[in-house]
């Protein structure tokens, strides 16, 4: 290659190495300042053993379809360690086995309770107007101080229902949502899961999510939902989301304008989930998730679908050419400088997403595939911001949606005009 050329492609890596560093090193100090500042529900135990709950708590599970999920999760919940608890499950227009295999999980046990949905509203998002159900329609849920919403496809730790309570009264809140340990089996799970949860994680950091009012921007995972029964009620419980696509932005954004206090930390593997069963599904679940998180705006989901292979995958791809062009090819005084930005921008890089990932306790060995998988996830952006446009239809739960821009007023959260 022509010096000339040489130097203006070492002159562009150099820039990348720079950026990288700067980036990533960023990108790694806020996970060990969130990691020092917040605690995550594993720590909620020993706040239980100092101060032991005595709220009565009802578990309330809307699922559609889940034979393949739901025992799992009853045996988890049959097996905690809080004897102040109650369970409803929702079953929504199942069409498979759900009813059976949940019957056969439950056994005996009196604290399990069915409620069985033939119909869903025109105007009611089908998982919202299950877990309306599973409130209104139960006898359990009656004098309940705390309501926990949950989905089918999770696990709960022995220990999680007692202290998630505790971490909530401790806290203050008035209401906790957890951020749970994902299952990694399946590719997708292992490839691209990581890079997918990390560009929620950047839209909306846990350290700006669990500040005050003012200053917070909500957010909330509809995978683990806890609610003190007053407040709940006071806002209008889920009839006052009934037409929202994600019910859990949707509350978080109600309890930001209604000045309530609420809370989303770190599951630590006292809650566990397997999110999606296949490819489509999980293509299908993200872009869902991905609309509602951008307001339901295409440009903006466009242009995450350009800059999350560029910085998850493009610097750190810049970093490393540059240090082993500097060995190569460069004189001394390159190899020396050229060299060292371009292995300390890798190695920020290396770094953050290795911390990303024992915090998710996934393994070390994911780091290379958060590249690949970070553009399978700007695929993912870019046909979520298509389908906007388009007005494509997402099917979910049972029911079709066809989502439509936010228009809120006097700061209030829009979640109005989402069901079709």
């Amino acid at each position: 290659m022509p010096s000339v050329g040489l130097d203006i492609l070492m002159f562009v890596l150099i820039a990348g190495s720079v950026a990288s560093l700067v980036y990533w090193g960023a990108v790694a100090g806020a996970i060990v300042r969130t990691g020092r500042l917040l605690p995550t529900a594993r720590d909620g135990i020993a706040i239980a053993d100092r101060t032991p709950p005595e709220e009565k708590v009802c578990v309330v599970v809307p699922a559609h379809n889940e034979a393949g999920n739901i025992a799992k999760l009853i045996e988890s919940l049959k097996g905690q360690d809080y004897d102040r608890l109650t369970v409803v499950l929702a079953l929504d227009r199942c069409t498979d086995d759900t009813f059976g295999v949940a019957t056969e999980a439950i056994g005996g046990d009196h604290r399990f309770e069915i409620v069985q949905i033939d119909e869903c509203p025109d105007e009611w998002a089908g998982k919202v107007h299950a877990a309306h159900c599973g409130v209104t329609r139960s006898t359990h849920a009656k004098g309940a101080d705390v309501y926990l919403f949950s989905d089918a496809d999770t696990w709960f730790d022995p220990a999680c229902v007692r202290a998630t309570v505790a971490l909530a009264n401790d806290r203050g809140l008035d209401m906790l949502s957890l951020l749970s340990t994902l299952d990694g089996e399946r590719w997708f799970e292992k490839w691209v899961q990581p890079a997918a949860a990390f560009e929620l994680a950047r839209q909306f950091p846990l350290l700006r999510v669990n500040q005050g009012w003012e200053e917070q921007r909500p957010f909330a995972n509809g995978q683990f939902m806890l609610f003190k029964s007053g407040p709940y009620h006071g806002m209008g419980g889920h009839e006052q989301v009934k037409r929202a696509v994600l019910e859990d932005i949707a509350f978080a954004q109600q309890y930001k304008f209604r000045k309530l206090s609420s809370g989303l930390l770190m599951a630590d593997g006292i809650l566990r989930c397997g999110m999606y069963g296949s490819w489509s599904e999980f293509v299908r679940g993200w872009k869902r998730i991905y609309t509602e998180s951008a307001n339901r705006e295409a440009k903006r989901l466009k242009r995450y679908g350009v800059r999350v292979p560029f910085l998850n995958a493009g610097l750190p791809a810049m970093a490393l050419a540059c240090g082993v062009l500097a060995v190569v090819l460069g004189d001394d005084a390159t190899r020396l400088w050229a060299g060292l930005l371009g292995f300390a921008g890798i190695g920020a890089w290396v770094l953050a997403v290795g911390l990303m990932l024992r915090m998710s306790h996934a393994p070390l060995t994911q780091i290379p595939g958060f590249a690949f998988g970070s553009f399978l996830v700007g695929r993912i952006f870019r046909q979520a911001g298509r389908d906007l446009e388009e007005g494509t239809p997402t099917v979910w739960g049972g029911k079709s949606y066809v989502r439509k821009v936010a228009d809120g007023k006097n700061g209030a959260p829009n979640v109005e005009g989402e069901v079709v």
